[in-house]
């Protein structure tokens, strides 16, 4: 007998007596249709007392907890709202229809999504940039909710996570909808009373941040840090990380007005990038930077290099400027010399759940900052799109479906 309800291999949902009140209750398991859960045995409080297909257009959801509570159900509709793109184009190319919610397989868990950032690599996608994809395609590389159904048992019905990378929004549907199917090791639980605009900023832009900090510099305390495209997400989720770890960090920005932008997120030193920023650089650290994080591209590369210390790193992360790779690249002749060239993809496994929940209590407590420049709902995605595309944020774009 299960002590918790659970999907069988034949895709049938057990509800548990031990989740049930000392009384009869009912649940909705089609349109027109009602199962009568009996009173608990006395033979045995685990008795299997009800069972439903999961392709039920309102299957209910596995029991949340094996504890003697009012069975509470969550029904799941036949359909949700989603972003498709069917082919490579402008920000109106983004269509919002109605799709069937997708079901969840063991090893996978159905999200029913609150919010999700706009990242770059959307806008390679939707621009026909990106290698791997398949059209039509509903976009986003993260999403954050709660669970709907987790066949295999890994996550607690209502339970709040982040789904994200591991082929999202490029090789299967992902976070522009209000549902989204992902398997298990792209999901990280977390436990949180902020916002969701808040929430949804987070996962996508803390994991990159975090793993170009640690796995891509290894960053010290002490070290100064040179951002190159310091007013994007994750230009300001870096600073952000970086004066938390205790760094010195020089960010960088074109426009001169979004330079208070970066100082109230505690940005040590302001850099107009005028495609000369190692002279700047230099002014401060005559011996150049410790490490630096490059998030423009290659065509701003050469120039970040010169300006990191001999034995100084430089992670390749970002390309803001769409531009990604070093034509005849000769080693010798386009690295400085003693200088270490790294480069941060990462993927979910990345963000260990203690780092998310530990940067979510700090902003929570005032500790730390989240950067949002503006949210938009499901749709205005073109219009979102179209910010981004354009350069018009200083910090993320969240999406409230």
């Amino acid at each position: 007998m299960r002590g918790r309800g659970s999907f069988n291999d034949a895709g049938d949902v057990f509800i548990c007596t031990e989740c049930q009140a000392n009384a009869k209750q009912f649940i909705e398991v089609q349109d027109s249709v009602w199962a009568e859960i009996a009173e608990p045995s006395d033979s045995s409080d685990q008795t299997e007392v009800a069972t439903f297909r999961r392709d039920s257009p309102h299957a209910a959801h596995p029991c949340p907890r094996a504890t003697k509570e009012r069975l509470t159900m969550a029904t799941i509709p036949a359909t949700m709202r989603a972003v498709v793109l069917d082919a490579p184009g402008p920000p109106d190319a983004l269509q919002v229809r109605e799709l069937p919610i997708p079901t969840p397989r063991a090893g996978e868990v159905l999200v029913k999504i609150e919010a999700f950032g706009l990242n770059r690599s959307e806008l390679h996608t939707r621009l026909g940039l990106a290698d791997g994809v398949t059209f039509p395609r509903v976009l986003g590389i993260e999403a954050t909710g709660t669970v709907a159904a987790c066949p295999g048992g890994e996550y607690t019905v209502g339970q709040q996570v982040a789904a994200l990378m591991g082929g999202m929004g490029r090789t299967y549907d992902g976070g522009y909808a209000e549902y989204t199917c992902v398997p298990v090791v792209q999901v990280v639980p977390f436990t949180s009373s902020l916002d969701w605009a808040t929430l949804g900023a987070v996962p996508e832009m803390l994991q990159t941040s975090h793993g170009s900090l640690t796995i891509g510099l290894d960053a010290r305390a002490g070290q100064s840090l040179l951002i190159r495209g310091g007013t994007s997400s994750i230009g300001m989720a870096t600073a952000v990380l970086a004066k938390r770890l205790g760094m010195t960090v020089l960010s960088t920005t074109r426009n001169p007005d979004r330079g208070d932008a970066l100082r109230h997120i505690g940005v040590d030193h302001v850099l107009v990038d005028d495609g000369n920023i190692a002279d700047q650089a230099r002014t401060i650290f005559p011996d150049g930077v410790d490490t630096a994080l490059e998030l423009v591209g290659t065509p701003t590369l050469p120039d970040t290099l010169r300006a990191t210390r001999v034995h100084g790193v430089v992670c390749f992360t970002g390309m803001l400027s769409n531009q990604w790779t070093v034509r005849d690249f000769y080693p010798i002749e386009y690295l400085p010399r003693g200088v270490r060239l790294t480069a941060y993809g990462g993927d979910a496994t990345d963000l260990p759940t203690q780092v998310l929940q530990d940067f979510l209590g700090a902003v929570a407590a005032g500790d730390a900052t989240v950067p949002i420049h503006r949210t938009y709902r499901l749709d205005d995605i073109a219009t979102a799109h179209a910010d981004m595309e354009a350069g018009r944020a200083t910090g993320k774009l969240v999406v409230l479906p």
